[in-house]
């Protein structure tokens, strides 16, 4: 059955794509991107060939489950789009879902790291009435299983906030760690994160970071990353020809959303890394020393 269920909606993305080439499908969820400018016609036309196509091969589009984003929502002339799709009128979101990260319209993933603690402490109030009956190590394995994972994942899109939006996720880690040792609430944390050999959510952003980019820089990272960063080559022999260097990003990319980019953080993060890490003769390695490195960085 789920094998049936791939054909026909890998047979629906090629339809779509004929259309709309920037379209992404996982599962039974669509997402397809454009940009504001481009007609509004074509976006409902998408959509209703994308109902019709579905109609045909009994299934159904449901309309209150379709969402439009508009990026970014804060002076963007797309804010007065609107979309008819049978009989039901698509205005512009706050925020959308796609694969469990809340993407909001100005991209300060606020409503995600809101999310993402709210369940993170129900989590972690489910485990502490437990924890009594719990050694330090079953407690530990359960907090990394259900709370840590949470923390990390798609962590990488928070690359580049202040600390202040992402120390939510600071807190659930604090009292996760204080959890696993049944520590009062004020206890200090930086001795259990050592015990634990837990990096801070700020240092785990910049490892799943780094980490795309020694993938993007010697693969096997697809094409969308790779080229979003250039290897620094000297244009004849030199010391620093073999430091392993990124090219920096341009000075003229200011703005509110350029400080984030992942063109623009991958290599200036890249670029502070000692010459050992840089030059990491495999994937292993390299995580296993950026974990060192960060470690004595954050905890030290």
């Amino acid at each position: 059955m789920e094998e049936e269920c791939a054909v026909v909606m890998n047979r629906l993305r090629d339809e779509v794509r004929q259309e709309s080439p920037w379209t992404m499908m996982f599962a039974d969820d669509i997402v397809i991107c454009g940009e504001c400018r481009e007609q509004v016609e074509r976006r409902r036309y998408t959509l209703e060939r994308i109902s019709l196509w579905m109609r045909a091969h009994q299934l159904k589009l449901n309309p209150s489950k379709t969402e439009l984003l508009v990026i970014p929502g804060d002076s963007s002339p797309g804010q007065d789009l609107q979309i008819t799709l049978h009989d039901s009128l698509l205005s512009p979101s706050a925020t959308a879902r796609n694969l469990g990260v809340t993407m909001d319209n100005e991209l300060s993933f606020f409503p995600h790291v809101a999310n993402v603690a709210r369940s993170c402490r129900f989590l972690l109030y489910n485990i502490r009435r437990i924890r009594p009956f719990l050694s330090i190590q079953a407690a530990q394995v359960l907090v990394q299983s259900l709370v840590i994972s949470r923390l990390d994942y798609c962590n990488s899109l928070l690359a580049g906030l202040p600390l202040n939006a992402i120390r939510p996720l600071q807190m659930i880690q604090n009292a996760a760690a204080r959890l696993v040792f049944n520590q009062p609430k004020f206890s200090h944390t930086t001795p259990l994160l050592r015990s634990l050999h837990w990096l801070p959510v700020a240092a785990r952003i910049r490892l799943k970071t780094l980490m795309l980019a020694y993938k993007a820089k010697n693969g096997p990272a697809p094409s969308y990353l790779s080229d979003l960063i250039t290897s620094r080559t000297a244009p004849r022999c030199l010391r620093s020809s073999s430091t392993a260097r990124l090219v920096p990003p341009s000075l003229r990319l200011r703005g509110k959303y350029n400080s984030r980019l992942f063109s623009v953080l991958a290599p200036r993060w890249w670029n502070e890394l000692p010459l050992d890490v840089r030059t990491a003769e495999s994937l292993i390695i390299f995580k296993r020393r950026l974990k060192t490195y960060l470690f004595l960085k954050y905890l030290n």
